[in-house]
């Protein structure tokens, strides 16, 4: 049966982020920001090697210009943190704006991480072409353990990005017939390339910089149609 490995990785981001909530509140303040800033590091790293993974770095370049005039020009940053707002007064009544952003924040980072990437794609894709979870189980292995952590780090938010991983991976294994005629390896790379946006995330919770990662995301398709045409 197709999607049982997208059904396992969501509900393995949703386990283990009740056990980040968990481990959240049982440490101390100031381990939670020596174990943030640690996990932040290992953030850049991994999106540094999957910048690694462009052939053509002019594609990556392009994408992030033209995604970021999209996403800017949508405004959709300024529309999920109106989302996390809505989450937060439905779930948490009372809450603050810094509650809601922190939320907003947790499902960004999470979303961004565990869709980015060879393994979401191509995980997807078997399990709609060869009824194939293996990869897709080997994932929610990995997401469930990092959805612990984040969720440790960045709060409740990051168990709404099993929603993203469902509907995400759920599309890419329907729609598998058709996509694999233009997901080719040099496209995937250049998609996954892309995912040096999760750098980005590293260096947000380092609080480096504050960069506005979500009017950024459109970058990832202008890179799949590019790779397409170009490559």
């Amino acid at each position: 049966m197709s999607g049982l490995g997208t059904i396992a990785n969501a509900a393995a981001i949703i386990c283990g982020a009740l056990a980040g909530i968990v481990l959240r509140r049982g440490l101390p303040e100031k381990w939670q920001q020596t174990i943030m800033q640690g996990v932040a590091l290992c953030i850049v790293v991994i999106g540094l090697q999957m910048a690694f993974k462009t052939a053509n770095v002019v594609i990556v370049v392009v994408s992030l210009v033209i995604g970021s005039i999209i996403g800017e020009y949508f405004d959709i940053e300024g529309n999920l943190q109106k989302f996390g707002s809505w989450i937060a007064s439905k779930v948490y009544h009372g809450k603050d704006g810094s509650f809601a952003a922190q939320l907003a924040r947790g499902f960004i980072s999470a979303t961004l991480i565990f869709c980015i990437g060879a393994m979401a794609v191509v995980g997807a894709l078997q399990d709609g072409l060869k009824q194939d979870p293996t990869i897709l189980y080997a994932k929610a292995t990995l997401d469930g353990i990092i959805s612990v952590i984040l969720t440790a780090n960045l709060g409740i938010g990051v168990v709404f990005s099993a929603f993203s991983v469902f509907i995400y991976q759920g599309c890419l294994t329907l729609l598998a017939a058709f996509l694999q005629t233009v997901m080719t390896e040099a496209v995937l790379n250049e998609i996954t390339a892309c995912g040096v946006l999760i750098t980005a995330i590293g260096i947000n919770m380092l609080k480096i910089l504050e960069i506005r990662i979500s009017n950024q995301l459109p970058a990832i398709f202008v890179a799949w149609l590019l790779a397409y045409i170009f490559i």
